[in-house]
């Protein structure tokens, strides 16, 4: 009998390599064009359920009896809502986190971890070909120019297309020691087969010597931090202790799963075949809004095939939460508790919560914001909480809200 971890990785696999051929040309091209892209004024919204981040069966498990997890960095295909022109769901091609062999997820499977009880993790880079067992190519078109994994001194006769995407994994908010923090120099390639200059361990050792708070992991990779963690190089790290425990009989008497959640709201474009799009070429669209006048024109000595370059920031046009385009929650009349991370690379968020009625797809009985208790951030649970309606939340930050939908 298949289990269902084998048919996922199977499925995944079989998924995957239908996809090569197209991510290898997508990347051979020199400038892709404007045409061609998803329009978000097209796609459904608030259709499909939001993927829950605390479930259970969506929390990494250690090796039984210990504090040992086998993590793996890899390719997969998932399905984020966007749909073609006769309304069937497109295919999108990610990087992701999972159980070492897979499968992969973006956002990555979620952390739940005890306070000052250390986590190992090995993490293990497995952005191959399922068919070939070779290296992928990226999902975006790499700058070299850049000071990046594969120009220092030394690595400057590897490539991406030869050794693979480099990796380093971040625990963001963790009281981390250095050689597990995920410096950028860190890197290492597919099976090893290159290390960073300051690479030390396979193994990572997180102290988790801090109150109870809501952290995330996600890639650091030097010069293509940008693009690992746009690709889905990103999930949430929970550390819990005796206050916040995260069970339904928490001292605190917060909220806990199955009404507690946790969004990962990020920023993507994509191409109207489903593939996720990044600008990188001038005549890409938006890339002229990023690049000030003076460096509109790529120097040919750097850029002989007419880029690709970086952008100073990047806004997408199709808003995410935990990998979904615009969905929903269903929620029930009763407190919840909501873990908010602004995943975006760019963009402030201003948030505000709005109840719908079921069925009411015009929204036109839509409620005013709804005011909740703001009770942590960053660095865990605040000393005292505060109500409000609106959040502005600025990239890679946090915040740990309790909203009643009672009435």
């Amino acid at each position: 009998m298949t289990s269902r971890r084998t048919f996922l990785k199977l499925s995944a696999g079989a998924g995957l390599a239908m996809f090569m051929a197209r991510w290898r040309v997508l990347n051979a091209q020199a400038a892709p064009l404007a045409a061609g892209l998803s329009d978000p004024a097209t796609q459904p919204k608030f259709i499909n359920p939001v993927p829950d981040a605390l479930a259970p069966g969506f929390k990494y498990t250690p090796v039984p009896g210990t504090n040992r997890y086998h993590v793996g960095i890899g390719p997969s295909v998932q399905q984020t809502g966007l749909v073609d022109g006769t309304g069937a769901l497109l295919d999108t091609p990610v990087f992701g986190y999972g159980p070492k062999g897979g499968p992969y997820f973006w956002p990555g499977m979620t952390f739940e971890v005890r306070s000052r009880r250390a986590t190992r993790v090995k993490w293990y880079n497995e952005l191959l070909d399922p068919v070939t067992n070779l290296p992928l190519p990226h999902l975006f078109p790499v700058d070299t120019s850049l000071h990046w994994a594969y120009s220092l001194p030394g690595y400057t006769q590897y490539s991406v297309e030869t050794e693979g995407v480099p990796v380093v994994p971040h625990l963001h908010g963790g009281h981390t020691r250095y050689r597990f923090d995920g410096n950028p120099e860190y890197f290492f390639s597919p099976k090893w087969q290159v290390k960073g200059p300051r690479w030390l361990s396979k193994w990572y050792t997180y102290d988790n010597r801090q109150p109870a708070g809501n952290l995330w992991y996600h890639d650091h990779a030097l010069g293509i931090t940008r693009l690992n963690v746009y690709a889905g190089l990103a999930g949430f790290y929970f550390v819990r202790d005796q206050h916040d425990t995260g069970q339904p009989d928490n001292p605190l008497g917060l909220p806990a799963w199955p009404y507690e959640k946790a969004y990962a709201i990020q920023d993507r474009m994509f191409r109207d075949t489903g593939e996720l799009f990044y600008s990188a070429y001038p005549g890409d669209p938006f890339y002229d809004d990023f690049i000030t006048e003076m460096g509109a024109t790529l120097p040919a000595e750097l850029f002989p095939g007419g880029g690709p370059t970086a952008l100073a920031e990047f806004f997408g046009d199709h808003m995410l939460v935990n990998g979904k385009i615009w969905p929903k929650e269903e929620v029930e009349p009763r407190h919840y508790r909501l873990h908010l991370l602004n995943g975006t690379d760019s963009r402030f968020l201003v948030i505000r919560l709005r109840a719908v009625p079921l069925g009411d797809t015009d929204f036109a009985n839509a409620s005013a914001p709804l005011p909740f208790a703001v009770i942590g951030s960053d660095q865990g649970l605040a000393g005292a909480t505060t109500m409000l309606d609106t959040l502005v939340v600025e990239p890679g930050s946090r915040y740990d809200v309790v909203v009643d939908f009672t009435n």
